[in-house]
């Protein structure tokens, strides 16, 4: 019998998951909001790499109803709350490949089950619509904490899979560097390249960097600042962010599953952040929405 692979918020990420765990032969079941439902139904999801397309025609579902053997949970955290509304069967595995640090706590609490914490990188795609889909990088990295996460399912699918030493050096690894770089778009809405070369926004980024690893380390998982700097230091130039894009559009943004989270644990644990709390206002007072 051939896999069941839910994934709850087909968007740019889960949309490129699906599409590439149906060419695999993986039977796929989306589960959005009634009128994605219907344009995924209609017209299927089309993958755009290069000059490459894929389309795909996954199942689709207001709601989950039947048990799967794999939940992708790919949805942005504004919508996590009435995304788990829609999910009334159980999944042998539940993978979140969300950004921030506290969706994990929260999907526990209501799907309860074995939910693996993971994370996706290496990867920016955006919609040129709401069924098309265009993927700027090369094949994507997903790390779990669990090799039971669904590892071979991804890996059918042409994914490269890792596992993390535990479930908080997998949250916090992306991010230590993710956190300033999701502020510092946002506010500026220039690229990664454009940051790198003017030695103001470099300087706020490396100690913002600094911050998050320091924060990093009194959860428990050490990180490297110089290592995370030079991850961002190799990246393509042209990258930017999905906080960058919802704010410079209006849409509700990941500012506060990111950069607040960050601020939170320092909070928490004691860790001075100045620099994160100064980004974290700075955009927040970007994003927010105008008063009528």
């Amino acid at each position: 019998m051939s896999a069941i692979v839910a994934v709850l918020g087909p968007g740019a990420v889960g949309g490129t998951l699906a599409v590439r765990l149906e060419q695999a032969g993986v039977d796929v079941i989306c589960v959005a909001r009634p009128d994605t439902v219907e344009r995924i139904r209609s017209e299927g999801l089309t993958l755009r790499h290069g000059r490459d397309a894929s389309r795909g025609r996954p199942r689709v579902a207001e709601r989950l109803l039947e048990p799967v053997d794999l939940l992708l949970v790919t949805v942005k955290a504004p919508a996590l709350d009435a995304a788990l509304s829609r999910i009334s069967a159980l999944a042998v595995t539940v993978l979140p490949l969300m950004n921030g640090l506290e969706h994990v706590g929260t999907i526990r609490a209501r799907l309860g089950g074995h939910v693996v914490a993971g994370s996706i990188g290496r990867l920016e795609v955006y919609r040129e619509g709401p069924t098309r889909i265009v993927q700027a990088t090369a094949a994507p990295l997903v790390t779990v904490a669990s090799a039971d996460a669904g590892t071979d399912l991804l890996r059918q699918a042409g994914l490269e899979v890792r596992v993390g030493e535990s479930e908080r050096a997998v949250l916090w690894e992306k991010l230590a560097r993710l956190a300033p770089l999701a502020a510092a778009t946002a506010v500026t809405q220039r690229s990664l390249g454009e940051l790198r070369d003017d030695l103001h926004w470099r300087a706020i980024l490396e100690a913002a960097v600094a911050e998050a690893c320091a924060v990093a380390a009194a959860d428990g998982v050490a990180l490297n600042p110089a290592a995370q700097w030079e991850i961002l230091d190799t990246m393509p130039a042209s990258v930017t962010t999905s906080t960058a894009r919802d704010a410079a559009a209006g849409r509700p943004t990941e500012l506060d599953a990111i950069v607040g989270a960050v601020v939170r644990a320092a909070h928490r644990l004691g860790v001075p952040a100045p620099t994160l709390e100064q980004l974290s206002a700075e955009a927040e007072a970007v994003c927010r929405p105008p008063s009528r």
